[in-house]
């Protein structure tokens, strides 16, 4: 017999990649570039302290590394849909509730500090849910596309970036002309855009209700078991923790150091998106005919070596162009990255696996944070220096393991 849930979602077939994946994923692109890169300036502007900037990137990124002890269950067990929805329309209700508070207090005094605080800790646990569903759609996607799976990955990596390079430039704008409820009310126009556009099922999801614990043990038993997944991971997560000191550092480099607006930090970024757009392109051209790991050994080379040049960087354009370049190597380096996951992880436990694979890229981020608000702004320089080298030498180790597996020097059909 035909189960009620089989019949829920035989009524929605799958739809097309374009309105069933790509339409949602960029509203919820849009709504977490937004939250990812404006909320260290809404803390900037509302307290005025480094410290509480740091600390408020590392709460961004703390409760997300809780989230996925759960989310990646969630998605496997209820389906990307419901999921997707329900974290896109909490996080919509919380930022309102955020800029209600911030304009009957003033945007400013001990509420609003909390008030912005707890709202860099939430809207990180929610974005990472919709994230997770977003990407578990987007793989499913891939499996269907066969060997045009990079092309996929490629359009979700740019719809991402395109996101990128709006989203910070647009938190900056309104936040200098707005003040903190035009932003906040862009935000949660951006969620509600995402929840009424969620990601359509095409499967049943599962039914199982095993503990989360179990799904990260699985996931993790996976990740473990794909030797190329778990080395491109291992590479990625010294050069996250390089590319988060300098997420963190900038609205303190950008509007104290250099004395630039809200604007100006947002166009930086916005910049890079632009860069990455141009290397997600290159990439996949490039995939199909040298094959993955050539394309990422040279994106590896390009981010460790502009991470370098950037502590060496005093002025407002020597921090654009060289962050832009960065963004380009990283760009090419998820393509390699999402490529491998949609081809090498079962689909019976995409989801678990998922979250475990993020949950290992994030861990740099607090860890950034948390150092950003512990250091003196005047250090900052010799703290990136060292996280520089550390990331040359984490993908220098890591393409080399690489390049010893099988399969990863083959050109796409």
């Amino acid at each position: 017999m035909t189960s009620h849930t089989e019949l829920r979602h035989a009524r929605h077939p799958a739809t097309g990649l374009v309105r069933g994946i790509y339409v949602p994923r960029g509203a919820d692109a849009a709504a977490s570039a937004m939250t990812t890169y404006g909320i260290p300036l809404l803390v900037l502007a509302t307290t005025g302290s480094t410290a509480l900037t740091g600390l408020a990137f590392a709460l961004e990124w703390i409760p997300r590394l809780a989230a996925f002890a759960v989310a990646g269950t969630m998605v496997d067990r209820y389906g990307t849909t419901t999921v997707f929805r329900l974290a896109s329309l909490a996080r919509a209700l919380l930022v309102l509730a955020a800029a209600v508070l911030l304009v009957a207090r003033t945007g400013s005094g001990p509420t609003a500090t909390v008030t912005v605080m707890v709202l860099a800790a939430l809207t990180g646990v929610l974005t990472e849910c919709s994230y997770i569903a977003a990407e578990t759609a987007g793989a499913e996607a891939s499996r269907h596309a066969g060997d045009r799976a990079h092309k996929v990955q490629s359009v979700l990596l740019g719809i991402d970036q395109t996101a990128t390079l709006a989203g910070p430039l647009a938190a900056g704008l309104l936040l200098e002309w707005g003040g903190p409820a035009g932003m906040l009310v862009t935000l949660a126009c951006c969620s509600l855009l995402g929840a009424a556009l969620a990601p359509r099922q095409p499967h049943a999801p599962k039914t199982s209700t095993g503990p989360a614990a179990g799904g990260l043990r699985t996931g993790w038993a996976t990740l473990r078991s794909l030797p190329a997944l778990a080395w491109m991971v291992t590479g990625l997560v010294v050069s996250n923790f390089a590319a988060g000191l300098l997420q963190a550092a900038m609205p303190v480099i950008v509007v104290n150091q250099l004395g630039r607006s809200s604007a100006d930090a947002g166009l930086i970024w916005s910049a890079a998106a632009v860069v990455s757009l141009l290397a997600l392109t290159a990439a996949r051209t490039a995939i199909d005919r040298w094959g993955l790991w050539p394309v990422g050994a040279v994106a590896a080379t390009i981010a460790a070596a502009a991470t370098l040049a950037v502590t060496q960087a005093h002025t407002y354009t020597g921090y654009l162009v060289l962050i832009a370049v960065l963004t380009g190597g990283e760009g090419a380096l998820s393509v390699v990255l999402r490529t491998l996951r949609s081809q090498l992880i079962p689909p019976a436990v995409f989801g678990s696996t998922l979250s475990v694979t993020v949950l290992v890229l994030l861990l740099p981020f607090p860890l950034a944070g948390l150092l950003v608000a512990a250091v003196p702004p005047a250090m900052f320089g010799h703290v990136i220096t060292g996280a520089a080298v550390l990331q040359a030498v984490g993908l220098a180790a890591a393409f080399t393991r690489l390049r010893a597996l099988p399969g990863l020097r083959t050109p796409a059909a």
